[in-house]
């Protein structure tokens, strides 16, 4: 197995030659367009750096989208300046017959950077110099259907009212230029423009304790995320069917719908986050699909799985239209619905009634998976599994018993055994007792109207 030190070692030096070349090619445009001595007779010349196989992430990504020449100059261009910025230097030179910048060179000034920074215009003139055939093949690349927007790699800012489009800034989307300039993708921090957080289990799969019809249900998921790319791609059911995968999952609260996620999470290897309710919703008008749209943004083709917890919230049922507030709140789950259906990623909705759940959602669902409150015999395994080896259980306990005698969740089970545990380390001993076991039970049930039996 390669170490960690030695890809990134080969990412940094696959993104030195990049940048070599880059630099080769920057300065032989500049030559040809002043009409100065030069050692080629066009850009096309200059031969690109080839990487091996595994060096790094740039490498592996020119070669998952056989990036063309053309591609790679914009994709090093829009990240000089995080990198090395000094490599664009060239275009702060003044038009002496005019005492101003070049204007074909495009380019912004920085609040804070005091260097160059690129728009649409410094790429095609990169590419193209004067030449217009070669230019109006250059401007293919910042159309909306490129790669470079479609999959939110490049971001072409908007231009001022009535301004050429090409006058807006180039740059990379952040994750990108972790990507590019690390070697490593960047995990997002939980924030308002980002309100969700990166969650996990130090559970494994063997230790999930589920009713076998909803474990099948659960696999089903597992083997759309392995086995989707063949589906969609090799298959031709991408002309057939909407992208993702799309999952409710519902049943009282504390019967393992977070966990399963995470778990699903750990073990195909994605990143689950979940999505913060109270920073999204909104009750200014139009403020609550700004922050989702800033959520399915950032996801949008990334190995991530979207949970959105207690979510009748936010997909909960549509109001009569009584008032604009109303009409309002209906135009907003509209506006949900769309954006649920394009999202190409894993989504996963967590209630504990599906009742709660707008219909229309409802139909957009691959599958509804419901977690009910584990039977006896599951009981009896989550009561034997989840004391501390450290601990010992008194004679008087008897956790068939418990378990026959009490319809506990598995979360309420587990805050059982943290008092207990508890309990007995204030004891400043190890052996869990009864009486505590019996309180703890008291506590849970209380929470939800009911009475020790």
């Amino acid at each position: 197995m390669v170490a960690q030190t030695d890809i990134s070692t080969c990412h940094a030096e696959t993104i030195g030659r990049e940048l070599a070349w880059f630099e080769e090619v920057l300065d032989t445009r500049m030559k040809l367009y002043f009409n100065q001595e030069c050692g080629y007779p066009a850009i096309g010349e200059v031969t690109p750096p080839e990487h091996a196989r595994g060096n790094g992430y740039y490498a592996d990504f020119i070669r998952t989208y056989r990036c063309t020449p053309a591609e790679r100059l914009v994709l090093m261009l829009a990240l000089a300046p995080h990198v090395r910025p000094q490599l664009l230097d060239v275009f702060c030179i003044k038009n002496a017959t005019y005492d101003k910048s070049f204007c074909e060179f495009g380019g912004l000034k920085g609040v804070t950077h005091g260097g160059f920074l690129p728009t649409g215009e410094t790429a095609v003139f990169l590419l193209a110099g004067d030449d217009l055939a070669e230019r109006m093949e250059a401007e293919k690349l910042f159309r909306a259907s490129h790669y470079f927007f479609t999959q939110q790699m490049l971001q072409l800012q908007e231009a001022g009212s009535n301004e050429p489009y090409l006058s807006g800034g180039l740059s990379l989307s952040p994750d990108q230029v972790s990507c590019f300039s690390s070697g490593a993708g960047r995990k997002p921090h939980f924030s308002k423009d980002f309100p969700a957080r990166l969650i996990h289990t130090q559970m494994e799969w063997e230790d999930l304790i589920l009713p076998e019809e909803t474990l099948a249900q659960i696999e089903e998921i597992r083997t759309w995320i392995q086995y989707h790319p063949v589906l969609m791609n090799d298959w031709g059911f991408g002309k057939k069917l909407k992208p993702g995968y799309k999952c409710l999952f519902y049943g009282p609260p504390g019967t393992g719908k977070t966990l399963v996620a995470c778990l699903l999470g750990k073990r195909c290897g994605m990143d689950v986050y979940r999505i913060d309710l109270s920073m999204l919703v909104s009750k200014y008008i139009g403020e609550t699909e700004k922050n989702l749209e800033k959520i399915f943004q950032q996801a949008e083709n990334k190995n991530w799985i979207l949970f959105f917890d207690e979510a009748d919230a936010l997909f909960g049922k549509r109001s009569g239209v009584n008032d604009s507030h109303d009409r309002y709140a209906n135009q907003e789950t509209a506006y949900l619905l769309q954006r649920l259906e394009d999202f190409n990623g894993i989504v996963i909705l967590a209630t504990n009634l599906k009742s709660n759940i707008d219909e229309a959602f409802a139909r957009r669902f691959q599958s509804m998976i419901y977690f009910p409150v584990p039977k006896a015999k599951d009981r009896i395994r989550i009561w034997e599994r989840s004391f501390s080896p450290r601990t010992v259980l008194e004679e008087a306990i008897d956790l068939e018993q418990l378990a026959r005698r009490h319809d506990l969740t598995g979360g309420m089970i587990m805050n059982v055994i943290r008092y207990c545990s508890l309990m007995a380390l204030q004891r400043n001993e190890n052996v869990i007792r009864l009486h505590d076991a019996e309180i703890g039970i008291q506590k849970e049930l209380v929470k939800e109207g009911r009475m020790l039996s």
